[in-house]
């Protein structure tokens, strides 16, 4: 087994991206965590229809705003995803579909 390096070297010219890809992955797994937890109450049934429209407003603008911060970033929704090995993959096989 290797030793972990004391330092991360970070590229001067790339540690905006990659910064702006990891906060981004984070809020895309919640974001999509959101979405699920969403669509079960709804599915249930115990959401009044003013709020599953509140509801699915606020997700599609969370989306757009996901959208908008990939492309500032220059990023592809896959990019976002991260291999965790046997575990298989953080956002699953729908992070490179959007």
């Amino acid at each position: 087994m290797s030793e972990l390096p004391r330092r991360i070297e970070a590229q001067p010219e790339t540690v905006g991206r990659d910064l702006g890809r990891l906060v981004l992955t984070i809020v895309e797994l919640l974001r999509q965590l959101m979405e699920r937890q969403a669509l079960r109450r709804v599915e249930v049934g115990d959401l009044s229809d003013e709020t599953v429209e509140r509801l699915g407003l606020g997700l599609m603008r969370l989306e757009e705003a996901m959208i908008e911060l990939r492309e500032h970033f220059g990023l592809e929704p896959g990019d976002l995803d991260i291999d965790l090995g046997p575990l298989g993959h953080l956002l699953g096989p729908e992070a490179g579909q959007r």
